[in-house]
């Protein structure tokens, strides 16, 4: 039974169940602790609604999954450690709402110290992961099956760029009611596919926690938004789906899996590149991307709906290529 899929289901009710039965509970203390989303004013002027909504919802849903990861995991240190990577980018996130929640604008840390901690905690857990199992070094390749071995003086590094990126791309896509929560639900159940399509079931208990807290956390999220998930919920999503891969050999399957995240990424820097090279001019109305379909007329429930379908397509074409 051990690391089985029958027994790691337990890890995806638990998160479920915790988030489901705590969570007015927690929108309700969200909500009388004030800590409501202070919304920027040159974005969608439809979204000044939302000012107000209680943010940092993450501490729900990141909370229930890693609990429920480490209660199912038989004590498995990778799994552990995945765990503990998520929490502590959370904790990261969490900070950084905090200090908006005081300064009640939309800037909390400085981007030299969210990138500061973020990199040194991925350079801890990606070192310790490679001292206890050296195999987290061996990718496998999409399409051919073969297997890329990286030296270990530069996984290391590669893997701490890919963490990071991976915890902001999915901070950047977390702009509309449910997108993040929705895509990662997707993306979750991808790589449950895929670990067990290719015997990999080590990880299987903190993926499907994820995805249990995901998917618990989009009732309470999900257009029109009752809490938002804050830098504490996107950080600790987008490192927990970079673990995925990483922990069980899979890395070069994101860039699919992810898909949404990535490209939301791509529209940034795009937007960041033109703007600097043109002078002032801008290739997106605005970036990211999701903002820049509500601005040429889609509602936001349509351009949610549109990126979980591009989410899926991403998520079945990494399954497909293995």
């Amino acid at each position: 039974m051990e690391n089985s899929v029958a027994w790691s289901l337990g890890a995806l009710v638990t998160a479920w169940a915790l988030v489901m039965l705590l969570g007015p509970y927690a929108v309700k203390l969200l909500t009388n602790l004030k800590m409501g989303q202070q919304v920027r004013s040159d974005g969608p002027q439809t979204h000044l609604q939302k000012s107000g909504t209680p943010t940092m919802g993450g501490v729900l849903f990141i909370g229930a999954s890693v609990l429920a990861a480490l209660f199912w995991s038989q004590g498995h240190p990778l799994t552990i450690l995945a765990a503990l990577g998520t929490l502590g980018f959370a904790l990261i996130g969490f900070v950084d709402d905090y200090r908006k929640m005081m300064k009640r604008g939309t800037t909390g840390l400085k981007a030299r110290e969210k990138l500061a901690a973020q990199g040194l905690l991925a350079l801890a857990i990606t070192a310790i992961a490679l001292w206890y199992s050296p195999d987290v070094a061996r990718w496998v390749v999409p399409w051919t099956g073969a297997t890329l071995h990286i030296p270990p003086w530069l996984f290391v590094p590669v893997a701490v760029f890919v963490v990071v990126g991976g915890a902001n791309a999915v901070n950047l896509t977390d702009g509309l009611d449910g997108l993040a929560a929705g895509c990662m639900v997707i993306a979750s159940a991808a790589f449950a596919i895929l670990l067990v399509a290719s015997g990999t079931t080590v990880l299987i208990s903190f993926v499907l926690s994820i995805l249990g807290g995901c998917l618990a956390f989009l009732w309470f999220n999900t257009y029109p938004a009752a809490v938002f998930m804050g830098d504490t919920g996107s950080l600790g999503l987008g490192a927990a789906l970079v673990f995925m891969g990483l922990f069980s050999g899979t890395t070069l399957f994101l860039p699919l899996i992810g898909i949404v995240f990535v490209v939301e990424t791509i529209s940034v820097m795009l937007q960041v590149l033109v703007f600097r090279v043109t002078k002032g001019r801008r290739l997106f109305r605005m970036a990211p991307l999701h903002h820049h379909f509500e601005l040429v007329g889609w509602e936001e429930p349509k351009v949610i709906v549109r990126f979980w379908i591009a989410a899926a397509l991403g998520g079945l074409l990494g399954i497909w290529v293995l």
